[in-house]
């Protein structure tokens, strides 16, 4: 696929088949794409957590009360982390990792959504209680030195997403 055509047909898919996602497929996008993703001073401060377990997939479905439900419908999960004593801007570099990654879905025929972890509270109606950073630290073998940014929902696209409204990317250019 020409790489305008992915940057193009790449949508936030919510809904897939039950097809399985094999693991080598994942491995490939996570080390041929999202992890040569560029980092503030080269710092490669971005991991990747890839779960396929489905109960494992329903828990973390389960972060926030409030956009992650669909989750819980995709075979792969991939949490997009950052070890914050590499980079005080692991935010940055593992936003950047998890867009190639959802790239190189596309490439790959696959589909995915990005879940926000990173400041997120597991209730909408509670902001300064509990985080779904921490809900998912309780069941998931994550390291202390990293943050979670995202989970990136993954698999076989089930829905046809509605053409995009017109946008004239001209307007969102200036030069000086």
């Amino acid at each position: 696929m020409e790489f305008q055509e992915v940057i193009r047909r790449r949508r936030s898919i919510r809904k897939f088949t039950d097809r399985r996602v094999d693991r080598e497929t994942i491995s490939r996008i996570l080390e041929e794409t999202a992890a040569f993703a560029p980092s503030s001073r080269n710092s490669r401060s971005t991991r990747f957590l890839a779960i396929d377990d489905p109960d494992l997939i329903a828990r973390i479905a389960a972060m926030r009360d409030y956009g992650s439900a669909f989750v819980k419908g995709a075979p792969c999960v991939v949490l997009v982390l950052g070890d914050r004593t590499s980079s005080d801007l692991w935010q940055v570099n593992a936003s950047i990792a998890a867009t190639l990654l959802l790239q190189g879905l596309v490439d790959r025929g696959l589909a995915g959504c990005w879940v926000q972890v990173d400041g997120r509270p597991r209730r909408k109606e509670k902001p300064d209680g509990e985080q779904a950073d921490a809900y998912l630290r309780t069941f998931l073998p994550l390291p202390e030195t990293c943050g979670i940014l995202c989970a990136v929902a993954c698999g076989y696209s089930d829905f046809t997403p509605a053409p995009l409204p017109d946008f004239d990317p001209k307007q969102a250019v200036e030069f000086l």
